[in-house]
């Protein structure tokens, strides 16, 4: 064949979410009425800032707005975030430790190129977004999957086991996809004082890049802890497609602690990996947006009374669910333990779900709630009948 022996590898073993998601256009297509509660895609719309933001630099037309910029994006764009992140983190953030880039996947893939040698190992944390391992191996990393503990909370114990001298980074997501479980302050603590302890030892450099692009988004608490205030080589890689409903504009960034060793170093890196891994510059027009957008973000009640629903239905079934108080995705228990059998019996009845294997998690299931209230009204009754027959209840 063409294409790549890696690719074709790749392939076979890629995204079981994308699956699902093109097995759910399928049955459209044949005309079967479909629950689609699989893809973290947010059918709502963005603030009407966004859009009176977009309106006002279209009729501005500022000169050169649309040219190339620094690789690492416009100085006046990460002034403002670097402004934003002193408020947040109390920490002397500037616009050089700021880089654009192209949603957190992108910045993930520039801050992993810029941090690692062939064969060093990135740690993942199961459940885990499964574009990881494949993110890591485009860098020549080695991926390390540690377990979380039965809340989906860091296990301290089992990362220290699992820290070797190929250590790099510790990749974290905060607040979590696929658990919406948020990291507890106490434990984001104890593995800053684990990886200093060991860096310290060993004479080794260890980065966390924690995934945030829900950190705005949370239930019952003011802020998701973050990295930064426990760990001084922490690196934040995020995005504006959760908060402000943006997925398709791609615009995110990567922040360097100001605390975090060689950080002058990691900038110019970065901004270096930005250019030649094709990405050359985060979207000129979104970047020139997000000055005056700051501070705006989705109606969060649009998915805290669809997660409180959900929450308060499952359970009533008898699903087994650990709280998630960040994102928007729930992450039950599949009843009688075999999540591809229940993943089949669901898309019998047009439900779709993302088995938990797909997350390194078999047993479980992934639902995204960022949809309309007619599909999880629809999906609700097959929950409760398959949860019946699997469950002998």
């Amino acid at each position: 064949m063409t294409i790549a022996t890696k690719i074709q590898t790749s392939l076979r073993s890629s995204s079981l979410i994308r699956r699902v998601a093109d097995e759910a256009l399928k049955m459209r297509q044949q005309g079967r009425e479909v629950f689609d509660l699989s893809l973290g895609n947010p059918t709502i719309n963005p603030p009407d800032a966004f859009y009176n933001e977009l309106q006002t630099l279209l009729e501005e037309r500022p000169s050169g707005g649309h040219r190339y910029m620094p690789n690492n994006g416009y100085d006046f764009v990460r002034d403002a975030i670097a402004q934003q992140l002193q408020k947040d983190y109390d920490l002397p953030f500037q616009q050089n430790h700021i880089v654009m880039g192209v949603g957190a996947a992108g910045v993930i893939n520039t801050a992993l190129k810029a941090l690692l040698d062939p064969g060093d190992e990135v740690m993942i944390f199961s459940p885990f977004f499964v574009e990881y391992g494949f993110y890591i191996d485009n860098h020549d990393g080695k991926t390390v999957i540690v377990p979380t503990d039965d809340s989906f909370q860091l296990d301290i114990e089992a990362i220290k086991n699992a820290l070797t001298p190929r250590t790099k980074v510790i990749l974290l997501n905060t607040p979590n996809n696929p658990t919406g479980v948020v990291y507890e302050a106490e434990k984001l603590s104890q593995l800053g004082v684990l990886l200093s302890d060991y860096s310290e030892r060993n004479g080794q450099d260890i980065y966390i890049i924690n995934d945030s692009p829900y950190r705005r988004m949370v239930y019952g608490m003011d802020a998701a802890p973050e990295p930064f205030r426990y760990y001084d080589n922490s690196i934040l890689a995020t995005s504006y497609s959760k908060d402000l409903a943006i997925p398709g504009e791609r615009i995110g960034y990567v922040a360097i602690s100001p605390r975090c060793k060689f950080a002058p170093d990691i900038f110019e890196a970065m901004a270096f990996c930005s250019r030649i891994l094709g990405f050359v510059n985060a979207p000129a027009l979104m970047q020139r947006a997000l000055p005056r957008l700051l501070n705006e973000m989705v109606d969060l009640s649009w998915y805290a009374q669809k997660r409180e629903r959900l929450l308060s239905e499952l359970r009533r079934i008898g699903y087994e669910i650990v709280e998630p108080n960040g994102a928007f995705y729930i992450f039950p228990k599949a009843p009688g333990g075999d999540d591809m059998l229940f993943y089949q019996k669901l898309k019998e009845q047009g439900v779709m779900v993302v088995p938990g294997s797909g997350f390194g998690a078999p047993g479980y299931f992934r639902i995204a709630y960022c949809l309309d209230d007619s599909i999880i009204n629809g999906a609700l009754p097959a929950f409760e009948s398959v949860f019946k027959e699997l469950s002998g209840s």
